[in-house]
């Protein structure tokens, strides 16, 4: 008895660590390149997973996921390039911006997140007293598909980096690749190769963030 527990509690143990490991070697990276350590079908199978695997509010499994490889990574970064360049006009002014999606665009994928409004307004329908936070729980649960996500890919040695230039690009996404009306486009994770590691992390004090009672 008593070495089966034993046994039991190093395990738990050992799970946790491995938990808590991979929590920090998640981080933002934007030094990417276009080699994946895997085939593409593994981050496929990881984002499926996630998909069935993770919670939602209500059950509602209301996150929708499309996945861009090559040519479609590359062409979200192109239309996210001119669609922000016909807002800041001034190219000099645009340099930094433009730096900025070229990184993107080193990347070898591009995770799309959607929430699927259909069914976030189902359950308005069906629970008229929490209308108003229903859309709000939906970003809740479209968080956790991303950090879900982020953090398999990090356990597989891919990059990434979460980004939001929607509504900026809403439409021509859902143009281009046939997008239901009803999925609203929350935010894009781009991944790769790590070209280059992600620096020191500053912390703010635990004991500022954290309260405990009885």
């Amino acid at each position: 008895m008593s070495n089966t527990s034993n046994t039991s509690n190093t395990s738990n143990t050992s799970d946790l660590q491995a938990l808590q490991q991979l929590a920090e070697k998640r981080r933002s990276i934007y030094a990417l390149n276009d080699q994946l350590p895997v085939a593409k079908e593994e981050v496929v199978k990881l984002v499926e997973h996630a998909i069935l695997h993770t919670p939602s509010s209500f059950n509602s499994q209301s996150t929708r996921i499309v996945v861009l490889f090559g040519d479609d990574h590359q062409k979200l970064w192109d239309m996210t390039e001119e669609a922000l360049r016909g807002i800041v006009g001034d190219e000099e002014k645009f340099t930094p911006t433009k730096q900025k999606i070229d990184g993107f665009k080193a990347g070898a994928g591009t995770i799309l997140f959607f929430e699927d409004q259909k069914v976030v307004r189902a359950l308005q329908e069906g629970a008229p007293l929490y209308a108003d936070k229903f859309p709000v729980w939906a970003e809740h649960t479209s968080a956790m598909h991303q950090y879900v996500i982020w953090t398999g890919l990090a356990s597989i040695n891919i990059g990434a980096n979460l980004q939001h230039y929607n509504p900026v690009i809403d439409h021509k996404v859902a143009s281009t690749w046939s997008i239901d009306a009803d999925w609203d486009l929350t935010a894009q994770m781009v991944f790769g190769g790590i070209e280059q590691p992600a620096g020191d992390k500053e912390f703010m004090p635990v004991e500022e963030r954290v309260k405990v009672f009885g």
